[in-house]
């Protein structure tokens, strides 16, 4: 059994927090992460456990003119016409023995406000046919190109270790 983490980045810090949940799950499963438009558009019959996130752009995953808009305000990474959403949307349908577990970086005073990438790509798996392995999760930025809050790669990868128990996996990782 192996778990696959999937990640949009634009300014880093998505891709910080995948790196950390990928580590921690590690622990118990082996583990395979990547960036979204390098990613699998079939996961392998090894996977059990997707692992999908992205940076909250208005209120949900990116599209097209959020990551224009990103690009434009200095990001780095990520493409403009390729994301999370639409690998997402890519996934086969029907009935899928992979769980799936979703998460995102937003902006910390958006907090408490609905809606965010993690909860969108959680919605969009289980339209796939794919059942949930934990509920959505959120790790937190300063501000748009970041930098993540103090403490939250530990807490992404205490995630990944909750997520590899919950998996059950007990073959060590690369």
């Amino acid at each position: 059994m192996k778990a696959l983490v999937v990640y949009e980045s634009m300014f880093g810090n998505t891709e910080q927090v995948a790196r950390a949940i990928a580590d921690g799950l590690r622990e118990s499963v082996e583990t395979e992460s990547v960036e979204v438009s390098e990613a699998p558009k079939v996961p392998g019959p090894d996977v059990g456990l997707i692992v999908a996130g992205g940076p909250t752009h208005a209120f949900s995953m990116s599209r097209a003119s959020t990551r224009a808009d990103a690009i434009t305000r200095g990001a780095q990474e990520g493409e403009q016409d390729f994301g999370l959403r639409e690998w997402m949307d890519g996934l086969p349908s029907g009935h899928h023995t992979e769980k799936v577990a979703t998460f995102d970086t937003r902006i910390q005073t958006m907090r408490h406000l609905p809606g965010s990438a993690a909860k969108g790509a959680a919605k969009e798996a289980r339209r796939h046919g794919y059942e949930s392995a934990e509920p959505a999760e959120s790790f937190y930025v300063h501000d748009v190109d970041g930098p993540l809050l103090d403490g939250e790669l530990d807490r992404a990868r205490a995630w990944g270790r909750q997520l590899g128990a919950a998996l059950g996996g007990s073959t060590a990782g690369r």
